[in-house]
């Protein structure tokens, strides 16, 4: 008789609403992978916007999830536990994460149509779609195994697109860099899942954080290798240093809208995984990922705004490079507020800092990227000093570049990059961490150095023939929405920072 009750507590009931938005991104990747096989080659920009369109369809997706949260795939055994929510946390981030995949796509139009022979456009939208739908999965997972799936289904595709350029000697080993650091955070993160799970006998994040602070005296130390190896595998994901040496080569070796993709919707996948097993699943062992993230985010904004500090403006690819250790510093300051988490008696709070901080990064840096994809399509080595007066020929692109830069400075008039910057520094004060709040005080100093002198090299005089910038429509379209919504919240900053004031869980 008590057989029949287990069979039903094993039954995972379906919430498709729930699961609509990375449900209608692998949906469309599909439908273009098998179109690709009957559009003709001339007619192959039609895969483009149709990606387009299936990634904003995804995104109108999370409207209907906003009253409420909801669970799908759920068990009712002892505990109710569920491996997808769609709570304020999963639609935040799924909004940044589709958001940024919608405006890769819209770079990528022109790009993949500019190099169509030597970029298969079919295979590309498809590898693009299906990483986009493993990063809106993986916000929503709640367990360990899910996490990990979606992790994969968001990383593979991009080791893919990173290389898909034939012929191309850069990309194909950029690629290689990238899949070797990934294949190696993978493994070490399978290993600690596999050894919490040993100790705690279940993958549900809930049930892992209740069952944590009682493992057994003989699996104590197990448990806690568990948690160690986990962090480190995700800790390679957000390219946190010493593990984010695979990141400069890489954003040089992808075509500019996948290094793009990457610095946004990679950084957010690594980090929205990061916050779910330490906040959700180890709580317990605050006193662990704590100080290790903290010292962590201090080498990392550290290491990155050095190394961005000492790009010499005339050597190739100098701009990517730049915006590539750019975006290792910015991750030390995304990882400020999770490290306070740890000693915060609210770490939900604490994470809106993070999620605040994230989607004003998002917003400015593919801005950023599309005035480099721009730049890029005359001056194929995409040196800094190919910026210089920009303002005599495209004055509305560089008014907008030196707006992003002031926004990732955190300076006037980019009033949001300001009180972002300002939360998770005093996310840190709150939590105790003077330390590291003095750190990131220091790089915010020398980061100024090189987004301003970047600034102020588009408003000089050119040098010699200043070469014209013609604006296809779709990088028209990305550089306004970029645009538009940076200047939205530097007019009204709260519609982002109120996530930093309650709680998203």
């Amino acid at each position: 008789m008590s057989a029949q009750p287990l069979a039903e507590s094993l039954v995972q009931s379906v919430d498709w609403l729930a699961i609509a938005p990375p449900t209608v991104a692998a949906v469309v990747a599909l439908a273009v992978l098998v179109a690709d096989l009957f559009v003709p080659e001339s007619r192959k920009a039609v895969l483009g916007w149709v990606s387009v369109a299936g990634l904003a369809a995804a995104a109108l997706m999370l409207l209907p999830l906003l009253d409420g949260d909801r669970s799908t795939f759920c068990v009712s055994a002892t505990t109710r536990a569920c491996s997808y929510t769609a709570d304020r946390f999963t639609l935040v981030i799924q909004f940044l994460v589709l958001g940024g995949a919608l405006l890769a796509a819209l770079l990528s139009v022109t790009n993949v149509d500019d190099d169509r022979r030597r970029v298969p456009a079919g295979e590309f939208w498809f590898l693009l779609l299906s990483s986009a739908a493993g990063a809106a999965l993986l916000p929503a997972s709640r367990d360990l195994a899910t996490l990990i799936v979606a992790l994969e289904v968001a990383s593979l595709p991009a080791f893919a697109l990173v290389g898909i350029r034939h012929g191309d000697e850069r990309s194909s080993e950029a690629a290689l860099k990238f899949f070797l650091s990934s294949v190696t955070a993978t493994a070490v993160s399978l290993m600690g899942i596999s050894f919490v799970y040993a100790s705690t006998g279940t993958l549900y994040l809930t049930q892992v954080a209740q069952r944590l602070p009682h493992v057994d005296g003989q699996l104590h130390t197990l448990a806690q290798t568990g948690v160690v190896l986990t962090l480190v595998g995700f800790a390679f994901k957000t390219a946190a240093v010493p593990f984010h040496f695979w990141v400069p080569d890489t954003y040089v070796g992808a075509p500019l809208p996948v290094a793009a993709y990457l610095s946004v919707v990679g950084k957010a996948v690594g980090f929205s995984g990061l916050i779910l097993v330490t906040v959700v699943a180890f709580p317990s062992y605050a006193d662990v990922w704590g100080p290790a993230l903290a010292a962590l985010a201090a080498l990392t904004m550290t290491v990155g705004n050095v190394a961005a500090l000492r790009q010499q403006a005339t050597r190739a690819y100098s701009a990517v490079r730049l915006l590539a250790w750019s975006s290792v510093g910015q991750a030390g300051y995304l990882l400020v507020p999770i490290a306070a988490a740890g000693y915060d008696k609210d770490p939900e709070k604490a994470i809106g800092s993070t999620v605040a901080y994230a989607l004003m990064y998002a917003a400015v840096n593919l801005g950023a990227f599309a005035v480099a994809a721009l730049v890029g399509r005359s001056r194929s080595g995409n040196r800094i000093s190919d910026y210089r007066g920009l303002y005599a020929t495209n004055p509305v692109t560089a008014l907008l570049m030196a707006f992003f830069l002031l926004c990732l400075a955190g300076l006037p008039p980019g009033v949001i990059g300001l009180f972002a910057k300002v939360t998770v520094f005093s996310t840190a004060v709150d939590a105790g961490l003077g330390w590291l709040a003095v750190v990131m005080a220091v790089n915010v100093v020398i980061a100024l150095f090189y987004y301003l002198q970047w600034a102020a090299l588009l408003f000089r005089a050119p040098e010699g023939e200043p070469a014209r910038h013609r604006v296809p429509a779709p990088l028209t379209a990305a550089l306004a929405l970029t645009g538009v919504l940076g200047v939205a919240l530097s007019g009204a900053p709260q519609l982002v920072l109120r996530f930093a004031a309650t709680g998203l869980f």
